[in-house]
This record gives C-alpha cells, structure tokens and sequence, in this order.
C-alpha cells in the first residue's frame, strides 16, 4: 500500500537524503492512517484505502475566516455531510 498509493515507490530525485525523507513521510503517514482507522472510524472503514479516506473525512471543504484576533473554519455545507467526523472526535482517547 506504501508504494502504490501513498507515493512510496515514485522517489522525488536522485539524491539520496531526499529520497529518505520521501519514503520515511510516506511510512509516517501510512502509520497514521492505520492507527485512526483503528482507533477513531467506524467498522466500515477500517479496509478503507486512502483514497476513500481522503474523499470522506480528509477533505473538508470549508473557508478560514480572521475575524476578531480569531481563525474560524466555516463550513460550507451542513454538519450532517461531516457525521463521520463527530463519530471520529468521540472516539479518539483524550491526552492527559
């Protein structure tokens, strides 16, 4: 999966240090993709492929707003569009 659909197997150029850190970002995003899927998504999307995950809860369509020393991200359609989010909020474990 590492090779095919997070970019592993196309290296950025032909130095060695960059191609590193390319390959190192891309098992680093694997590992956090995997670790949300088993703690924060429901069941259905636990074989969901990144592509999937991207479409669904990733991409967040939206606008940033400053308005009174505050960024604000304003949604651009209803909350019930975003329901896979509220499920994933309640189920990550909370830092102490």
């Amino acid at each position: 999966m590492i090779k095919n659909e997070l970019a592993g197997g196309v290296l950025p150029c032909a130095r060695f240090g960059s191609n590193a850190a390319w390959l190192r970002l891309a098992v680093l995003t694997f590992n956090v993709l995997t670790a949300m899927k088993r703690t924060a998504l429901p069941a259905e999307l636990l074989t969901a492929r990144p592509k999937r995950l991207r479409f669904l809860i990733l991409n967040t369509p939206g606008k940033l707003v400053r308005h009174a020393r505050q960024v604000v991200h304003r949604l651009t359609r209803g909350l019930s569009r975003f329901s896979n989010w509220n499920g994933a909020l309640r189920l990550l474990p909370l830092p102490t």
